[in-house]
């Protein structure tokens, strides 16, 4: 078991590798039980909006010692995620010469156990308008999704905001817990998960994550992405 502070620490790294950073190489000769518990565990990263059309997306898995293991930052066909591209506002606005524009990015925050089960899930759907370099209108949406077991336990949600701020930015939050089969009790897991989305008047954007997780274990995986 690694105690918070030490798995707190590797967050740095993962913050400094950034997006570029590719998964870490397994070691074969020490393979790590899939049932080690981990406590405390905290990942954060950023991805940019991808051209339109496209989805950005990574995927961090808890790795031996409770480490995390970058995934390498893929650009897919966005699909049933896409993104809608920059559209002219209209003539009038082109006659003005103003590049007047519409953008619209979705995000993704979720937790998978070591059996590819989504636990929880955090989305975003930001709209903003820009023209002449400013944002001049946006709003954005948040919704929550987790994973319940068939005799009404699993995981819950426990609270949700979603918050604007100055400049176009945007930060929803929501928090899970569970009870069920694998706790009776309800006091042992607990996951929480932040998206901010920062709307530029240039009409790029940048996604943000960050995860909290009271307990995890080795082969649990984190996926994020924005489209």
């Amino acid at each position: 078991m690694r105690i918070a502070t030490v798995v707190t620490a590797s967050v740095g790294l993962l913050a400094l590798m950034g997006p570029a950073a590719v998964a870490a190489p397994a070691d074969a000769s020490a393979p790590a039980p899939a049932d080690r518990k981990c406590e405390g565990v905290k990942l954060s990263g950023s991805l940019p909006l991808p051209p339109a059309g496209m989805a950005v997306q990574q995927q961090v898995t808890i790795g031996a010692d409770c480490e995390p293991v970058l995934g390498e930052v893929r650009y897919v066909p966005a699909a049933g995620r896409r993104a809608e591209g920059a559209k002219t506002a209209g003539a009038n606005a082109a006659a003005a010469g103003s590049a007047a524009t519409t953008r619209t990015v979705r995000s993704w925050n979720e937790m998978f156990d070591c059996c590819n089960i989504r636990m929880t899930g955090l989305y975003t759907n930001s709209t903003w308008d820009a023209a002449n370099g400013q944002v001049t209108g946006a709003a954005s949406t948040a919704r929550q999704e987790w994973n319940r077991e068939p005799w009404n336990a699993g995981w819950s949600l426990k609270s949700s905001s979603t918050q604007g701020a100055a400049a176009a930015s945007y930060a929803a939050h929501a928090d899970f817990t569970y009870k069920g089969i694998f706790d009776l009790s309800g006091n042992t897991y607990a996951n929480s998960h932040h998206s901010y989305v920062k709307l530029n008047g240039d009409g790029t954007s940048t996604c943000t994550f960050d995860v909290e997780l009271k307990s995890t274990f080795i082969g649990w995986n984190w996926q994020r992405g924005c489209a």
